[in-house]
């Protein structure tokens, strides 16, 4: 990571020259204090001055953008990256003209690769992010496909009386379908079976 050590009168004033240099802000650096400020003998002989490291931190967007456009490049797939970080979600949207080709069966070519921005992104870092990754809405479209499924399967387990075991899911769709009916009278869901063939299963109460 890119750093710079400096030396001034006092500590912010070597954090400030420090900044100044890397081109950025505090809440984006890590500061670390090398030597603190001292008076010498009388406070005129032997003073010494404050000595600071300043490290940028890592951009959780940047770093997850320069890995994709590695991976879109090798693809030979034109696009632009729309990445925004609110609080621990990265959100990364993927704009261009043969995206829907990294959709895949049932999103598993996305899911791929949010898994490995994931992996990317989290690498190294105490506070985990979790990364969102979409192209041309696939994401609410799917969760839209998903809640109608529910609700239509959780009425065929009413009716017959019947439990119904659906395909093997990740666990962001596995979550629609317990949200979907989490609040349903007649009808709960519960997730059987080990990643990545783990299931959910919607049973009558």
């Amino acid at each position: 990571m890119k750093f710079v050590e400096k030396t001034d009168k006092t500590i912010a004033e070597a954090i400030s020259s420090a900044l100044s240099e890397l081109n950025t802000t505090r809440d984006r650096v890590e500061v670390e204090v090398l030597e603190e400020p001292s008076k010498g003998f009388l406070g005129l002989f032997g003073n010494k001055s404050a000595k600071v490291r300043v490290t940028l931190k890592e951009n959780p967007a940047e770093k997850a953008t320069e890995f994709l456009e590695k991976i879109l490049d090798s693809m030979k797939i034109p696009a632009v990256l729309k990445a925004e970080l609110k609080g621990s979600s990265l959100h990364i949207e993927i704009v261009g003209k043969d995206v829907a080709l990294l959709i895949g069966r049932r999103g598993q070519t996305l899911d791929a690769l949010q898994y490995l921005v994931s992996l990317v992104v989290n690498s190294g870092d105490s506070n985990y992010i979790r990364v969102v990754l979409d192209t041309e809405n696939y994401r609410k479209k799917r969760e839209q496909t998903l809640i109608k499924l529910a609700n239509k399967l959780a009425y065929k387990v009413k009716k017959f009386r019947k439990n119904i075991t659906l395909d093997p899911m990740n666990p962001y769709e596995r979550r629609i379908i317990h949200s979907a009916l989490q609040n349903n009278p007649y009808v709960g869901t519960k997730s059987q079976g080990d990643e990545p063939n783990r299931k959910v299963v919607i049973f009558l109460k």
